[in-house]
């Protein structure tokens, strides 16, 4: 059927219209995606360029180096060594487990360390850097980088580990680090990045936890380019991180040496103080222990060695352990009484060794008593019975008062773990603490240190100090921070009236130095280093009145938990005060037999800056004191002392 002239018109005219709608239609489309090409080719190009680098470019923090640690001296006492380890990134390494046990055939591991690791592996990040091995031999390291082919996602490092050379003289001071626990994470908000990187060290005790943050400086980081099976091709860039700062300590190195090894492993502690600063000069606790076994993790053997150990080696008995202070405490109640006027220093008060007060005897050391005795000699002979008077005459709220501008029951500033309060009662403390009214009976005991009162070896060092200068010192333990001298603190002079802290010093000079004194044995012969101190003895158990009545054991009898605690406290030259020390011999027995002898020693050790002269001792002992100079261990033995059988 032909069509007509119209038909043909028409059709032509719809072919037409068709033809520019779809034509509209494809360049539209055209326009489209020509939009959508600019828009991820110019747009969003950065943010593609950045998902590109992200497959092929990685970013690494730098650890950085942590703080040094010296003594006064510039001895150094924590510094960082050069530490070849492995680490691997678990998304790099494809099969990780594979990864590990061909690692395992190249370099020591045992089958703990090779499962340990995987474990590792798996609990971190896939993009977390673990560390799988440590501490290892150039050789080592070296075959591992040979073999980088075979091992993807693994690489070998050199990084700094901490060491501490000066071993057990300081660590209790310094302490240790350790590879950073889920217990460090859980007690910190927001922790460091840094903090996440497996096995980095973060310090647990001492300075090193006190200071953390200031010792662990500010991470780097560099830009490295991998290929695909995560190989490290090239470093892009670097930003080194900042070191932390360097801590100089008031510390002599040699002064703790000799006084940790003077103490000669008994479970003892010593603390020399500057009575003109409040300088630290050496704490020692012993027995003490190597801080380097804790770096990488100490083993079980090693760990139980210590915990079981009945001298406890890990505590720093020189602020943690409190004591009754026994004697040494007579000489705050002393001046509590004498601010208060209850007494004069040519009274006497008669000592038939014992006295009667609420139907109860309170006892002197002394059996046979002091007779009439004033405040000097109560002091030089240490007579209790002339302090269960004064004490009951003053009260313990005066007591209690005279204690704390002393120091007692303070818990001193210093960048120390677990610094003990002590302990000064009074009325308020014991209905709040015990539910019991004060009694005279407290008082009694409190004046010649005992029943509730206690103290820390720091503490006793600081009130020695504080009763020589006469100055409210406090003790100072950071000297400087990356050369920046650190203020000392002190409240001033004493509220404390001059002549009363003469009188004092001199009964504290007779203790040393009357032939009636208890510490008469542990006097300094040198006229210009002459020494004042105090005795104290401790006790830790009751004496039953049958006891008494058959004759009290004597403290070489008794098992070594049961023995009297003995102290000595001490300043030198008398004339003009350099150091204060303190000894505590835990259950030593007596003060004058155990702790003086010690306290003297490191005294001189002090003012003499090393090994003192014979002339220095009284001429009985110098054959003595010569042969134990000569065997004087240099370094004391790490957790020595009886363990629980």
């Amino acid at each position: 059927m032909r069509r007509t002239p119209k038909d043909l018109e028409a059709s032509s005219r719809m072919i037409t219209r068709r033809g520019l709608v779809l034509g509209g239609a494809m360049v539209g489309f055209m326009g489209l995606l020509a939009a959508r090409m600019r828009f991820l080719q110019v747009d969003q190009a950065d943010q593609f360029r950045l998902l590109a680098e992200e497959n092929r470019v990685n970013i690494r923090l730098l650890p950085p180096a942590r703080g040094l640690i010296f003594d006064r001296n510039g001895v150094p006492l924590a510094e960082n060594e050069s530490n070849y380890r492995i680490v691997l990134v678990p998304e790099d390494a494809g099969d990780v487990d594979e990864v590990i046990e061909r690692l395992a055939r190249l370099i020591p591991m045992t089958p703990e360390d090779i499962e340990r690791a995987k474990a590792e592996a798996r609990r971190r990040s896939p993009f977390v850097p673990v560390t799988i091995a440590d501490r290892l031999s150039w050789e080592d390291t070296a075959e591992v980088a040979v073999n980088a082919p075979a091992l993807p996602g693994v690489n070998p490092e050199v990084g700094l580990s901490r060491h501490y050379p000066r071993g057990a003289d300081f660590a209790h001071i310094v302490g240790y680090v350790g590879p950073v626990s889920d217990y460090d994470l859980g007690r910190i908000q927001d922790p460091d990045p840094l903090l996440l990187i497996p096995k980095y060290q973060i310090g647990k005790t001492g300075v090193e936890a006190r200071q953390e943050d200031d010792l662990r400086g500010k991470a780097g980081t560099r830009r490295i380019e991998v290929n695909a099976v995560g190989r490290i091709m090239r470093e892009l860039d670097r930003q080194e991180g900042t070191p932390g700062d360097n801590f100089q300590l008031t510390v002599d190195a040699e002064l703790q040496n000799y006084a940790l090894a003077r103490l000669g492993g008994e479970s003892a502690s010593a603390v020399v103080l500057d009575t003109e600063t409040g300088d630290i000069v050496a704490l020692a606790s012993s027995p003490s222990y190597d801080p380097n076994k804790f770096i990488r993790g100490i083993s079980s053997a090693d760990y139980s060695l210590l915990t079981d150990n009945l001298y406890r080696p890990l505590a720093n008995k020189a602020v943690q352990g409190i004591y009754p202070p026994g004697s040494t405490f007579k000489m705050v109640t002393a001046l509590a009484a004498l601010e208060d006027g209850v007494i004069q220093p040519e009274e006497t008060v008669y000592c038939p060794g014992h006295a009667e007060v609420g139907g109860r005897r309170f006892h002197c050391w002394k059996g046979g008593g002091h007779g009439a005795i004033d405040l000097m000699n109560s002091l030089s002979q240490s007579c209790d019975v002339y302090y269960y008077d004064i004490a009951q005459r003053v009260g313990i709220e005066k007591i209690a008062a005279m204690a704390r501008k002393l120091g007692i029951g303070e818990r001193h500033d210093v960048p120390l773990s677990a610094v003990a309060a002590g302990l000064t009662p009074d009325k308020q403390w014991k209905r709040e603490n015990r539910g019991a009214e004060w009694v005279i009976g407290d008082s009694l005991n409190a004046g010649i240190g005992q029943g509730y009162v206690l103290a820390s070896p720091l503490q006793l060092a600081v009130m020695t100090a504080r009763l020589a200068s006469g100055n409210g010192i406090s003790p100072r333990l950071i000297k400087t921070v990356d050369g920046v001298e650190q203020p000392l603190r002190s409240t001033g002079p004493l509220d404390i009236d001059e002549g009363f802290l003469r009188l004092i010093r001199r009964g504290m000079y007779s203790v040393s130095n009357n032939r009636t004194g208890t510490a008469f044995g542990s006097r300094i012969e040198a006229a210009e280093l002459r020494m004042a101190g105090k005795t104290g003895t401790s006790q830790v158990r009751n004496i039953s009145a049958a006891e008494r009545a058959r004759g009290v054991f004597r403290n070489e009898d008794l098992p070594w938990e049961r023995r009297d605690h003995a102290l000595f406290v001490s300043f030198a030259p008398y004339e003009q005060p350099k150091y204060a020390v303190s000894v505590v011999v835990e259950h030593g027995g007596g003060g004058s037999a155990t702790a003086a002898p010690i306290a003297r020693d490191i005294m001189l050790q002090a003012l003499y800056g090393g090994t003192p002269p014979l002339e220095a001792y009284p001429s009985t002992q110098r054959r003595e004191i010569e042969e134990r100079q000569r065997t004087l261990p240099q370094h004391a033995r790490p957790g020595e002392g009886p363990t629980r059988a």
